[in-house]
C-alpha cells in the first residue's frame, strides 16, 4: 500500500491544493461536517497527509476533478515509466501542457482514451463512470461482476461500475440511481479512493511469483470446485508486462479451489493448488488459502453409443472389484458417466437393456494443475479383453 499513499499524495499535487492533516474521526474541514457520507473518508486520509483543504479550512467536496489530473493520478497508481514519452497524442495536449507525459503514456498503454475528434480534453471534469473504469484498472480489481444491475434506468452503466458496487466501494447516488455521466466530486472520490483501499486491505488476498519462489504466474485455473465462492485477477508486472501476481478476492462463504502455475528463472515450471475458505468474520468476508496436492473423485465418461445402460461393473485391471453396481451420475447425449475415487486403471463393464455387453478400458491419471483426474475410456473388443 506504500505505492498507493504516494498516488493519493499525487491526487493533491493534480488538484494543486495544500495539505491539512489532523486526527480522524474529527471535523477537519468547515464544510465536511460528519453528517456527509464523504466525511470519514476525507478526515481520514486527511489525518494521513493524503489529502488536503484549502487556506480558508475547507475542503470543497463539490468541486470536481478533470481528466487531465485523473491521468496523472493513474500514471502514479501503476507505476508507468512516462521518462521517454514522444510526439503528440492527442491535439490538445502539447508537449508543453502540465500532464502531457501522464495523458500520452496512459493513452499508449489503452487505459485512457481521447475522442473522436482527436482531442482528449484535459480540463473537463472527469464522469463518475469513468472513475469506476480507473479504480478497477488501477487496482486491479475483477474485471467482470455477477450481479443484479440496481441501476437499469441509466445510460452508461458500464461493468466497471457494477464491479466497484459489488465489492462495496460504491452505492451509488441513490439505491436506484449511480449517475454515471456525471462530473465526480472531490468528496466522492475520497470515498471511492478510501474505499477501494479497504477492500485491498481487508479482502483481497495475493499471491505473488516471488513469494512462490517463482519468476512468472503463468495460469490460474479457478473455479473448479464450487465456482463463485471468490473470483480470481490475474496481475502484470508494473514494468515490464509479466503476470507476477493473482489477486483474489470473496465473493460468498464457502469452499472452492485453485491451481496457480508459473515459472522459475531456470524455466523449470511449477504448480501449486489451494483450497480456498471464504468465511463471514461479522459483518466482512475473510479469505484464506491452504496448500494442498489432493485430487478430487471425477466423473470419467464411457461412449454408450445412445443405448440404454442397465447395469455398470468396475474393477481394476489387477481382477480387484470395485463394485458390481456403479452408480450412474448422469447421462448426456451418447455418454454416460460414472465417478472415479482414485486414479488407476480400470475395467468397467456395461451391460445394456438389450442384453449386450460392453467392456471399457479407463484410465484415471493425476493433473498437477487440476484438482480432478485426467480420464480416458476406450472401448474393448473380444481380442483386446482375451490378449
Amino acid at each position: 500500500m506504500k505505492k498507493l499513499f504516494a498516488v493519493i499524495g499525487a491526487f493533491l499535487l493534480a488538484c494543486s491544493l495544500p495539505l491539512s492533516g489532523a486526527a480522524a474521526g474529527k471535523q477537519v474541514f468547515s464544510d465536511v461536517p460528519p453528517s456527509k457520507h464523504f466525511a470519514e473518508a476525507v478526515n481520514e486520509l486527511a489525518a494521513r497527509n493524503i489529502i488536503g483543504g484549502y487556506p480558508d479550512g475547507t475542503f470543497k467536496p463539490g468541486n470536481s476533478i478533470t481528466r487531465g489530473q485523473a491521468a496523472a493520478i493513474i500514471a502514479k497508481m501503476i507505476g508507468l515509466d512516462t521518462s521517454n514519452v514522444k510526439g503528440q497524442k492527442f491535439k490538445d495536449v502539447p508537449a508543453s501542457h502540465g500532464f502531457y507525459k501522464a495523458i500520452v503514456k496512459m493513452a499508449e498503454e489503452g487505459i485512457i482514451g481521447g475522442y473522436p475528434d482527436g482531442s482528449f480534453k484535459p480540463n473537463e471534469p472527469i464522469k463518475r463512470k469513468n472513475m469506476a473504469a480507473i479504480l478497477v484498472k488501477a487496482f486491479d480489481l475483477p474485471r467482470s461482476a455477477d450481479v443484479k444491475n440496481p441501476f437499469k434506468g441509466e445510460v452508461g452503466i458500464t461493468n466497471d461500475v457494477l464491479v466497484i458496487y459489488k465489492l462495496g466501494i460504491t452505492s451509488g447516488t441513490s439505491p436506484t440511481t449511480f449517475s454515471p455521466n456525471a462530473s465526480i466530486t472531490r468528496g466522492q472520490a475520497a470515498k471511492m479512493l478510501a474505499a477501494t483501499e479497504q477492500v485491498m486491505m481487508k479482502s483481497a488476498v495475493t499471491v505473488k511469483a516471488g513469494d512462490l519462489g517463482w519468476d512468472t504466474i503463468e495460469s490460474v485455473i479457478a473455479g473448479e470446485i464450487n465456482p463463485g465462492v471468490f473470483r480470481a485477477v490475474e496481475v502484470k508486472g508494473k514494468k515490464d508486462g509479466t503476470q507476477d501476481e493473482v489477486q483474489l478476492f470473496p465473493i460468498k462463504e464457502g469452499k472452492s479451489g485453485i491451481a496457480i502455475a508459473g515459472r522459475k528463472a531456470d524455466n523449470e515450471w511449477e504448480i501449486q493448488k489451494y483450497y480456498v475458505h471464504v468465511k463471514k468474520e461479522g459483518s466482512e468476508l475473510r479469505l484464506t488459502l491452504e496448500k494442498t496436492d489432493e485430487s478430487l473423485p471425477t466423473m470419467a465418461s464411457l461412449n454408450t453409443k445412445y443405448k440404454t445402460v442397465q447395469n455398470i461393473a468396475l474393477a481394476k485391471v489387477d481382477g480387484e472389484n470395485i463394485s458390481d453396481n456403479v452408480k450412474i451420475e448422469k447421462t448426456e447425449y451418447n455418454f454416460t458417466y460414472i465417478m472415479i475415487e482414485k486414479p488407476g486403471e480400470y475395467i468397467a463393464t456395461i451391460r445394456f437393456a438389450n442384453g449386450e455387453e460392453v467392456r471399457y478400458s479407463l484410465s484415471a491419471f493425476e493433473m498437477d494443475d487440476s484438482f480432478f483426474y485426467g480420464t480416458s475410456a476406450i472401448e474393448l473388443g473380444p481380442a483386446d479383453f482375451f490378449e
